[in-house]
């Protein structure tokens, strides 16, 4: 197939990947998009303004009850946050390894509108690569697998189900010829199958990744951060720990694998491990923010007020080391920039809990002055 080259990366933008790279090694990606002078790491950060979703995420989330929900959650956090959600294709593409497919021209409406097919479902069939286009503008043939699509939803199919399923086929265009239908001969009611000799599109074995040291490394942080997430520190600080031996320059090991010991009591470690985390990354600002918060609670004060400055320096718009900086300078009895900060938070956030404590500073401080000056 013939395409276009498409958008390319940006200088300065920073990937971060959910799940492990189906169609390429993590590691070649980083160095691809490095040479385009841009930022590739495992995870998501607040300096973050790509998440790539890879499509092994899917392969895992189908052995799961909760796994597409929690994949639909994830996906919903990360637009809420002003990110830009990108497919593996759409990864490739931007990468200049992959063509974009010609005769694109319609949009995302009016793909919703012509198919039937539910907005939320396109979105995350387009983020999985269910489409010959990872989003709009979309092509015809898109519009015929767009009501193929809703056909099946409509019988009974998650958008998860038909995303698993369709690559078993071969380059997805390739489904626009064929009659898909839901039921299995193998007693699975949510499988995919061509009607032409009922060829099962097997979502459950939709990818051989083959063995390599990038598929050990993702294993393992998938089952650190399940381990994580489940409040087992020590479990998953080990796991984390392995993931480090394997890729000593991942600053996001370093930094959950702190985040880790710190649950389990480990503070001297956990300060390394921060510490680890700034060094590979000096940018790396909710490292240093945590590493404040970890010399705060040992009374470390003058060090979690360089810490916590740092992160302001370094993130102008993250309101908690702001909040955290008043109330030090405020526990310290530097009350005008106790004031100050505690202003400069309501800038940043006016609405939550932490928001009404700063205007309560801000009118103590007040009263306080007031009565001083009278």
């Amino acid at each position: 197939m013939t395409g276009n080259a498409g958008p390319a990366i940006v200088p300065g933008a920073v990937f971060g990947v959910v799940g492990a790279l189906a169609a390429f090694p993590l590691r070649l990606a980083a160095r691809e998009v490095e040479r385009r002078h841009a930022e590739l790491r495992r995870g998501v950060t607040r300096r973050t303004s790509h998440v790539v979703f890879g499509r092994a995420l899917l392969a895992r989330a189908g052995l799961s009850r909760t796994g597409d929900a929690e994949i639909e959650r994830r996906a919903k956090t990360e637009r809420q946050a002003s990110r830009q959600l990108v497919s593996e294709n759409g990864f490739l593409r931007l990468l200049g390894l992959m063509n974009a497919p010609d005769a694109s021209s319609l949009s995302r409406q009016s793909l919703i509108d012509q198919s039937r097919l539910a907005g939320a479902d396109l979105d995350l069939l387009s983020l999985f690569d269910a489409f010959e286009h990872d989003g709009e503008p979309y092509s015809f043939r898109d519009l015929i697998l767009a009501k193929k699509y809703a056909g099946l939803i409509a019988s009974g199919a998650s958008w998860g189900a038909i995303a698993r399923s369709v690559h078993r086929s071969g380059p997805v265009a390739s489904l626009t010829a064929k009659s898909l239908n839901l039921g299995s001969q193998h007693g699975r009611p949510d499988a995919i199958y061509l009607d032409e000799g009922r060829s099962e599109l097997d979502g459950q074995l939709l990818f051989d990744l083959g063995s390599s040291e990038d598929d050990t490394l993702e294993e393992l942080f998938a089952e650190a951060e399940a381990a994580e997430e489940e409040g087992r520190h020590d479990d998953a600080a080990a796991l984390y720990q392995r993931c480090m031996a394997i890729d000593p320059k991942d600053a996001i090991a370093a930094f959950n694998r702190a985040n880790c010991l710190r649950g389990a009591g480990s503070v001297a470690e956990a300060a390394h491990d921060y510490a680890r985390a700034i060094k590979l990354d000096p940018g790396f600002v909710e490292a240093w923010f945590n590493l404040a918060g970890l010399m705060s609670d040992e009374g470390k004060t003058a060090s979690a007020r360089r810490h916590l400055q740092k992160a302001i320096a370094l993130d102008e718009t993250y309101a908690d080391p702001v909040f955290n900086l008043a109330r030090l300078e405020f526990d310290t009895g530097n009350l005008t920039e106790a004031r100050r900060l505690w202003v400069r938070y309501l800038e940043l956030d006016a609405e939550s809990e932490w928001a009404r404590t700063a205007q309560k500073g801000i009118q103590f401080v007040d009263l306080h002055m007031a009565r001083t000056a009278g």
